[in-house]
């Protein structure tokens, strides 16, 4: 593309060198730039792009935009600078794939937990009901029917751009698709057309990153504040932030709840570990599902189908025939008797929430035994509250490993136990491997119990000290079995 034409969607501050010059492709990355590459130099978390200008120009780069100009001015290259690289990147991204965003019908999700369930069951549902249809989610992303492989929960501009393109080129009518805090705080959605946005709930997460929870709850609002008005706002009534996601947005408004007034109302009217008997605004319908939080999540589905215009009751047939998200409160039954659960759950109320479930399904005729870790180089925050959730709500909590990343196991199992007294210590037990934790849970189990495999859901690797190995804690259940 003629480099002065792909410039007209962002703003310019300065400009040094002719900008009427075809560029070949548009890079962030440094090691990527190849002859005639645009290079936009935006500021990561862990490295500054700006630090890799002169590197770029040495590959071919023959423009560059960025936040600061440098020094050093190289004849024959067009500099740019821009207020926010990041933003610029989103924007140009957009332009480079022909705005792909404009030309699919696009939701996004956002939210602390049940983000990867709502997508991927809105995926489900437009496929059942005959359209094409593609998915951006943390388990994997598809076009249609083809799958691509998912690296982050919500990719980087241009990969979300290419993606939304290949959609488009596919034939699809529909895009869902998470959307992180991190990739609203880095602005990879600048410059995409949503139609509509879901949020889910917000509790402690990513304070590593966001440093406070009202930051991390502003980036989850930007989202929303950025919606057109022609767009749908779709909120949880029954978290006590959902209404303040809406506050200055200018899209429609609609709200879902299980407890109170909302626009989309959802009863829980039987429940056990086969599924539940709901009432979705006064009709009835059995889902596979298990617990209030996917009672909540489905509600959130059906809202979104029905501003989608699809037909209410056809939307409900096919609710009642989705299934559970890989990983995601999936249930496994042992020969034995007893039944294991592996789900994501990785935050406190998360954990919360999937104990209360089990055990409200229980009414005491059986035992919880729950195996939980907290990540490494993460939020150290977290762990203790992760820790008593899981001895309060168990029979025995077994606390593991999950992904130690850089950190030694010990210490993060050590920063865990502190937050247990005396007595909560006595019904915990620390098993540093999570091969063994897994296999001591199932052997403790017996006829009636419930061992519930917490924090990796999906994912089928481990790591440690940054080298990625196999592991699925599925797997590993089922070699217990």
């Amino acid at each position: 593309m003629i480099l002065n034409e792909l410039i007209q969607h962002i703003l310019i501050k300065k400009s040094i060198g002719n900008s009427e010059i075809n560029v070949k492709s548009i890079q962030f990355d440094s090691r990527k730039v190849s002859m005639d590459s645009l290079f936009v130099a935006t500021k990561g978390s862990a490295t500054d792009g700006h630090d890799y200008i002169e590197s770029a120009i040495n590959q071919g780069a023959k423009a560059i935009i960025c936040e600061t100009i440098p020094e050093k001015i190289t004849e024959g290259i067009c500099y740019l600078q821009v207020v926010n690289s990041s933003d610029a990147l989103g924007k140009l991204a957009s332009a480079w794939f022909d705005f792909p965003s404009s030309k699919l019908i696009l939701v996004g999700v956002t939210g602390t937990n049940g983000k990867t369930t709502i997508a991927t069951l809105l995926y489900q549902l437009f496929r059942e009901l005959g359209f094409k249809t593609g998915l951006l989610s943390t388990v994997c992303n598809y076009i249609d029917n083809q799958t691509v492989e998912a690296t982050h929960t919500t990719p980087d501009s241009l990969t979300l751009n290419e993606l939304l393109a290949n959609m488009v080129d596919a034939g699809c009518k529909y895009a869902f698709m998470e959307v992180s805090s991190h990739a609203i705080d880095q602005s990879r959605i600048a410059g995409l057309e949503f139609d509509g946005g879901i949020f889910t709930n917000i509790t402690r997460d990513h304070i590593d990153y966001h440093l406070t929870f009202e930051n991390y709850l502003k980036a989850k609002k930007t989202f929303f504040d950025s919606l057109p008005s022609d767009a749908f706002a779709l909120t949880n009534a029954d978290d006590k932030n959902g209404m303040v996601m809406l506050q200055n947005s200018k899209a429609k408004k609609y709200s879902y709840s299980l407890r109170g007034m909302a626009d989309f109302k959802t009863k829980i009217l039987e429940h056990g570990f086969d599924g539940m008997l709901l009432d979705m605004n006064d009709r009835e319908v059995n889902v596979s599902f298990i617990g209030k939080f996917n009672a909540s999540n489905l509600s959130a589905v059906y809202g979104a189908a029905v501003l989608l215009d699809q037909d209410e009751l056809e939307v409900l047939r096919i609710i009642s025939s989705l299934k559970s998200v890989s990983g995601r409160f999936e249930t496994l039954h042992a020969p034995l008797g007893y039944t294991a659960i592996v789900d994501y759950a990785h935050t406190p109320d998360a954990l919360n929430n999937v104990i209360s479930t089990i055990n409200q399904i229980l009414e005491g005729n059986g035992r919880l035994i729950t195996v939980v870790g907290c990540g490494g180089n993460r939020d150290k925050g977290k762990r203790p509250m992760m820790a008593r959730e899981a001895v309060d709500g168990s029979w025995k909590a077994i606390l593991t490993s999950d992904n130690p990343r850089n950190e030694e196991p010990q210490d993060i199992l050590n920063d865990m136990i502190a937050g247990l007294d005396v007595v909560q210590k006595t019904k915990s037990l620390a098993i540093v491997d999570r091969r063994e934790a897994i296999k001591t849970a199932c052997a403790l189990a017996q006829s009636g119990d419930v061992v519930l495999i917490a924090g990796k859901g999906h994912e089928d690797y481990q790591i440690i000290q940054g080298v990625k190995h196999h592991f699925d804690d599925r797997e590993e259940v089922k070699k217990c079995f």
